[in-house]
């Protein structure tokens, strides 16, 4: 049973509602463009490292004719998206060893995977799996703008707190975490290199600001909720893998801080007190072939 990632790296909680929001119904427009795939045709289509499953549930969703296989190595992000998404077969699989027959695939995609994995073995398999004029998408997260309320501050206990946790965590460099990341001029002419022709780039902005007018109040708490919920695994993360250094008491009083911040947050949105606190996301998005 493998559990890293989602022990050491990301929650459950974390990836699978923050990808809720970038994967919602209202974007799936300016994905769907840059994909370019037939709709028509019944796709095979594999998800790699899919983590908790909310971008899978998307493809199933926006793609109704294709057949959806989404793997992750991680146990606990499979039996997550197996209980929380419908219409994908999730399966624990590691990228660089794909179980699955040469020439299995319509189309191969994946979301901020790339960085994490050497180029070799994240491109190899994927051509293999492809069946001849099959499509490899990769999506990478660039930088963004994220402006927090002042609600969400730090208070000098929770600078202890994270100060104290930095100096015994060595989970990014242990991991491997962002270890292969490549600037946007060099993603393309990597993916070029392993194999892949008529490269494509482009870019799907994802606003996400509960004041928007345009943003529901569903959606306008779901935002904060994620936030929320990224922030208390982050605290159960210390938890679990510092146990020694950490009382229950700092613990609990973290969380309490933690929600009391977020119910403030909330209570702020109920009241229409408008904060414009945002996160827009920026995902590039690489389309290449697998020619005969």
């Amino acid at each position: 049973m493998n559990t890293i990632w989602s022990k050491f790296i990301q929650g459950v909680k974390t990836l699978y509602y923050s990808r809720k929001l970038r994967f919602d119904d209202r974007f799936a427009n300016r994905y769907k463009a840059l994909f370019d795939l037939d709709k028509k045709n019944k796709l095979n289509i594999l998800e790699i490292g899919c983590g908790s499953g909310a971008f899978a549930g998307a493809l199933a969703r926006w793609y109704p004719n294709a057949e959806i296989t989404a793997i992750d190595r991680d146990s606990e992000f499979i039996r997550f998206a197996q209980e929380h998404e419908n219409g994908v077969s999730f399966i624990e699989a590691d990228i660089t060893a794909l179980p699955f027959a040469d020439e299995s695939f319509d189309v191969v995609i994946s979301n901020t995977v790339c960085e994490h994995i050497e180029p070799s073995l994240f491109y190899n398999e994927q051509l293999r799996v492809l069946k001849p004029n099959g499509v490899c998408l990769v999506l990478s997260s660039r930088k963004g703008i994220t402006v927090a309320p002042d609600c969400y501050a730090q208070n000098d206990y929770e600078i202890a707190f994270w100060k104290k946790a930095e100096q015994y965590d060595n989970s990014i460099e242990k991991y491997n975490i962002g270890k292969y990341y490549l600037n946007e001029a060099k993603l393309p002419l990597v993916m070029e290199q392993y194999g892949f022709k008529h490269i494509k780039t482009g870019y799907v902005l994802v606003d996400l600001t509960p004041d928007n007018l345009e943003t529901t109040p569903e959606f306008a708490r779901a935002i904060i909720n994620a936030d929320r919920y990224s922030a208390i695994e982050s605290i159960e993360s210390v938890e679990q893998t510092m146990p020694e250094y950490f009382s229950n008491q700092e613990i609990n009083e973290m969380k309490r801080i933690i929600n009391n911040k977020y119910d403030v947050r909330i209570k702020q949105y109920d009241n229409k007190e408008k904060q414009w606190d945002t996160n827009v996301s920026v995902v590039m998005i690489m389309r290449g072939i697998k020619q005969k």
